[in-house]
């Protein structure tokens, strides 16, 4: 399996996915025309590595912007590292957020109180 590396563009998310060590960052702002398929080939990345690499991963998330589209991509995501987790997965999410940026905070703390996956917000 290879790294995933997509480069940011000014209506898509930079995405780095690791193999090796296990850190996927995803940054930026996110508001393509068709969200699913720009998020496709990132889901099936994490499905597959789930299922056949089964190492830890660190999520590192640093958010500016993202649309209704990408927001349930993104939650398709969280969905998957969650199961994961709770299959004894090892799993930790950083979502990190600039010191006075409240929406992206809130919707941090919002993911964080409906999932069973732990989330830690670090402002910047």
């Amino acid at each position: 399996m290879e790294n995933l590396n997509i480069p940011k563009t000014k209506y898509t998310l930079m995405i780095n996915f690791n193999v090796e060590t296990g850190i996927f960052e995803m940054g930026g702002s996110s508001y393509p025309e068709n969200a699913m398929e720009f998020f496709q080939p990132i889901i099936k990345f994490i499905e597959l590595y789930v299922s056949e690499i089964g190492k830890a991963i660190i999520l590192n998330l640093e958010l500016n912007y993202l649309n209704t589209s990408s927001t349930k991509c993104l939650l398709d995501i969280i969905e998957i590292l969650e199961k994961y987790y709770k299959e004894s997965g090892d799993v930790k999410v950083n979502w990190y957020y600039e010191e006075d940026d409240e929406d992206i905070l809130e919707m941090g703390e919002d993911i964080a109180e409906d999932i069973e996956l732990p989330i830690n917000l670090i402002s910047y």
